[in-house]
């Protein structure tokens, strides 16, 4: 493929005008970002016509691959018929048959769907039931939700609260009396000498606590993503979740499964929470791999055993005043299924199910690079975190520059990464084939032997 010839004009106009997801404002209308021209299957090409194997899959999102006709197709068509409808007062086919659909494959009795645009305004959705729920049950006090360390659940101010990363935090006023954060559930950095079992027991013994702490009459949620994913793809202990879903049904505490990236066949079924870890949530919040990235759209779903407590003759009168102008919006819904249909036909479920040991075993490989501290995943999600022990640096821009000279690398080798600081995730689409996968993990494991001797030569340090 060629090089873009206007490509001095878009970086003018990208550098000048967008301002970017968290930009760095220090060097903002500086930034050397690379530009997509086309994408296909699981590759991307930039600037330069070269292929790129997409590794971070978009952001968690793109199941089914790039450059799929029929999704065009879909898309085209119902715009054509409905572009648009009022979600207020009206409803479509695509949303109808989306919200029935949805409630169908998810777990226990997860049967009412709010639809809205995205990732953060399902969690939103979420919390906003919490307080509405607690409100018509006549106690206003029970509003307090507990969260984790490392935890990201979104950027509207909301869902930002429950949010665990401290450098998402900085600078904003997010604060909340409301608001308690528990300690890290990443087993890799529990205390030297103790096992991981013990480490889950005080894990669950850390949301108990809270909950006795605060009084169980004061906490109306618990919020987790089954794998902390932009925290840094953690995993927790074998049988943390179950525990935590069990206090939380023995406190009436209502639990919220943050799915908006494990959803959707990243751990190869449609919802991880049931399948992967034996819970059956009161609320699931979903996005991303709903349409495959086609469209935005997020869903926040509901059991029914919570609605009735405050639906029907329960109700009050009370009206759950919420919504968004593109609530349902029938393109979005047309999209995700689609995306779902493709799902169901090609069998990539049952694909990623497949291939998911293999692609965790050759990330485990990368073990035995000096600068790799750890490695961590399930499904097709991982992480590889690095780090330079051998010597003093421990700074947030040591460990970016780390993270950034791996990327660099590696996009010279056809493979696209996404480093969160000194840690490279990776969550490719789910077509992706097992010659792809070794493709990727040769060209990631060249890209940070690259770095570390990088860092040698300029340090005039041997690493081991």
């Amino acid at each position: 493929m060629k090089a873009l010839k206007n490509l001095e004009q878009i970086r003018k106009q990208d550098n000048e005008s967008w301002l970017h997801p968290w930009e760095s404002m220090t060097d903002v209308g500086a930034a050397n970002r690379t530009v997509v021209q086309r994408a296909e299957g699981i590759h991307v090409y930039d600037e330069k016509g070269n292929r790129l194997i997409d590794g971070p899959g978009g952001m968690w999102c793109m199941q089914i691959g790039y450059g799929r006709q029929e999704m065009a197709d879909a898309i085209a068509q119902q715009i054509m018929q409905v572009p648009y409808m009022n979600p207020f007062s009206l409803t479509s086919e695509p949303s109808a048959r989306l919200a029935a659909k949805l409630a169908e494959l998810a777990p226990g009795d997860l049967n009412h769907v709010f639809l809205t645009t995205g990732g953060s305004t399902a969690v939103d959705t979420a919390l906003r039931f919490v307080h509405f729920y607690n409100n018509v049950k006549g106690r206003p006090n029970k509003k307090h939700i507990i969260s984790r360390a490392s935890a990201y659940h979104g950027s509207t101010y909301l869902c930002s609260l429950v949010t665990g990363k401290d450098r998402d935090r900085n600078w904003f006023d997010i604060g909340s009396p409301t608001v308690h954060f528990l300690p890290s559930v990443n087993p890799s950095r529990r205390p030297a000498g103790m096992s991981v079992e013990a480490f889950a027991d005080e894990k669950v013994r850390d949301l108990e606590q809270k909950i006795l702490e605060l009084g169980a009459e004061n906490v109306g949620a618990f919020i987790a993503e089954p794998i902390q994913s932009s925290g840094g793809v953690i995993v927790p202990p074998n049988g943390y979740l179950r525990r935590c879903w069990e206090l939380c049904r023995k406190y009436e505490v209502l639990y919220i499964s943050d799915e908006v990236v494990t959803g959707f066949g990243r751990l190869g079924h449609w919802f991880a929470s049931k399948d992967v870890f034996g819970i059956e949530p009161d609320l699931i919040t979903s996005a991303k791999g709903l349409t495959s990235g086609y469209l935005p759209l997020g869903a926040c779903l509901i059991s029914d055993r919570v609605f009735a407590e405050v639906s029907g003759r329960r109700a009050r009168g009370a009206t759950f005043g919420h919504g968004f102008t593109y609530s349902g919006h029938p393109v979005c819904s047309v999209a995700a299924l689609k995306s779902i249909e493709i799902i169901e036909r090609e069998g990539i479920l049952e694909h990623v199910r497949e291939l998911g040991p293999y692609f965790q075993s050759r990330l485990q490989e990368l073990r035995d690079i000096p600068i790799v501290f750890d490695v961590r995943g399930m499904g097709l999600v991982g992480c590889v975190e690095c780090s330079v022990k051998s010597i003093a640096e421990d700074s947030l821009a040591f460990d970016s520059d780390l993270g950034a000279r791996i990327d660099r690398h590696c996009h010279e080798l056809g493979l696209m990464v996404r480093p969160i600081v000194n840690q490279c995730v990776f969550s490719p689409p789910l077509v992706i084939t097992k010659q792809e996968v070794d493709q990727m993990m040769d060209a990631l494991r060249e890209g940070i032997v690259r770095t570390m001797h990088d860092i040698e030569q300029e340090l005039g340090i041997t690493i081991a």
